[in-house]
């Protein structure tokens, strides 16, 4: 039920914002494009293979793992752009008798519809099963219908889901690794196995035979699963 309400709240929020925000608002400025994308993926390699893991990328190998994580980076950039609280999950959001209340939106920018959808319900922190996963985005596209009084495509729609759930995974654990390498906080440390649990899943499933999963699982310690030394 709070999950169902969660959805209801990201689609209203989104919805709303999305047809009022104009130049006076910050998010209005900020957007997730390639570049941003792209910086994102570079911070997990800086922080999570090169620090955390003691094993920084020689030039010609990050040069290659961007090459193929750029083309996802394009077509996330290429979406339609909708507010983007950026950090929609359960930790920031607060149960206040029967209702929500969320929380840590300073960091609100312009992104694809699914991007706070993903951080919802492939969240690090809190694991639901497929079987909910799969009825909260329905729940979602059918708000989506109704409100735009159109069908959506929803194999494109959740081909849109698993990118942004890589990209934004990946970026979870470079924030994870920062924390840890320079922030001496190693408190998130234990969530960067969740979240490549998310990344793996959909490698598996949606890039099965392409350069991208070849890639990120050859120089990405602990991508496939198996354990880190020294972690």
């Amino acid at each position: 039920q709070l999950y169902r309400q969660a959805v209801e709240l990201l689609f209203e929020m989104q919805t709303r914002a999305t047809h009022v925000i104009d130049s006076k608002c910050p998010a209005y400025h900020l957007k997730f494009d390639e570049k941003k994308l792209m910086w994102e993926f570079d911070f997990m390699l800086d922080h999570y293979v090169g620090g955390l893991c003691g094993s920084p990328l020689q030039s010609f190998v990050k040069k290659e793992m961007r090459e193929v994580f750029s083309p996802l980076c394009a077509l996330l950039a290429a979406q339609k752009l909708y507010f983007t609280h950026r950090d929609y999950h359960s930790r920031n959001l607060m149960v206040d008798a029967d209702r929500l209340v969320l929380i840590d939106f300073q960091d609100a920018r312009m992104g694809p519809c699914q991007y706070d959808l993903v951080s919802l319900l492939k969240d690090s922190y809190t694991q639901i099963d497929d079987s909910l996963l799969e009825e909260l985005i329905d729940f979602y596209i059918r708000l989506k219908e109704k409100e735009e009084e159109q069908g959506v495509d929803r194999e494109e729609f959740c081909r849109i889901f698993d990118g942004a759930a890589l990209q934004r995974n990946l970026k979870a654990v470079g924030t994870f690794a920062y924390q840890s390498v320079k922030k001496n906080n190693h408190r998130y440390r234990k969530y960067i196995t969740p979240a490549f649990g998310y990344v793996r899943q959909i490698l598996n499933q949606k890039y099965r035979n392409s350069s991208l999963r070849e890639v990120l699982f050859k120089y990405i310690p602990g991508l496939d699963g198996k354990e880190v030394v020294g972690l």
